[in-house]
């Protein structure tokens, strides 16, 4: 059963993300999930465009934590894991 839940969080991650992932393709970046850890801590990796820009910082803090938080907010904290 905790299979099943930790599945179903990832989904409502993943549903919270794609409304801001248009966003970051028009530039040609993405944001990828690392990991749920069992804390509820959030790790994600830049992809594309994003992983070097310097705006990345202004998009985790308005537009993905900020998704995250109203749509899962059993996340407790969201990151950015840079280098995978």
């Amino acid at each position: 059963m905790e299979i099943t839940e930790q599945l179903t969080l990832k989904d409502r991650v993943e549903d919270a993300l794609n409304e801001i992932r248009p966003h970051l393709a028009v530039d040609g970046g993405n944001v990828q999930i690392v990991e749920i850890t069992s804390g509820l801590v959030l790790r994600l990796k830049w992809i594309g465009t994003c992983e070097n820009c310097n705006m990345s910082a202004m998009t985790m803090q308005a537009g993905i934590k900020e998704v995250i938080r109203n749509r899962v907010p059993e996340i407790i904290h969201v990151e950015a894991i840079n280098g995978l």
